[in-house]
């Protein structure tokens, strides 16, 4: 009766142990075949969309029609140049982060210059929180890009 019990344990142990990992391995892999061709997702930043983020400043910022197409320009340019830069595996990670900033700064500073006043104190307002939010981010683990 002992062994029968043990056995008993030991099959449901197991039975509880393996099937989530078959039922994890099987979402993965319906996930795989499901999902849209395309780039692999990129860990480590967010997707950037120029057309999201000018919706977005049009709406904090109230943006004109004549500085709709301006903006997206610009931001489709800072695309084009962060994903070359991305690509470009001779760039020491240190180098290439300070492009990429320098990058995103020029583009700040191009769409900086079509607002106006008003639009550009929002617009300081809206890039301090974010530098503030990312240094609060990058505080705790500041070291966390050297565990990896």
């Amino acid at each position: 009766m002992l062994k029968h019990c043990l056995l008993a344990l030991l099959l449901a142990g197991l039975v509880y142990t393996v099937t989530p990992s078959a039922i994890a391995q099987d979402n993965s892999s319906n996930d795989q075949q499901s999902a849209p061709a395309g780039p692999p997702p990129q860990y480590g930043h967010r997707h950037f969309d120029p057309q999201k983020e000018t919706e977005m400043l049009t709406k904090h910022l109230n943006l004109t029609s004549d500085q709709q197409p301006k903006v997206l320009d610009i931001l489709k340019s800072q695309q084009s140049q962060m994903e070359s830069l991305r690509s470009d595996t001779s760039t020491a990670p240190q180098d290439r982060r300070a492009k990429m900033m320098e990058i995103h700064k020029a583009s700040n500073d191009q769409i900086r210059a079509l607002l106006t006043p008003d639009q550009q104190k929002k617009f300081d307002a809206m890039q301090s929180r974010h530098e503030h939010w990312q240094n609060q981010g990058a505080a705790p683990n500041s070291d966390s890009s050297e565990q990896k």
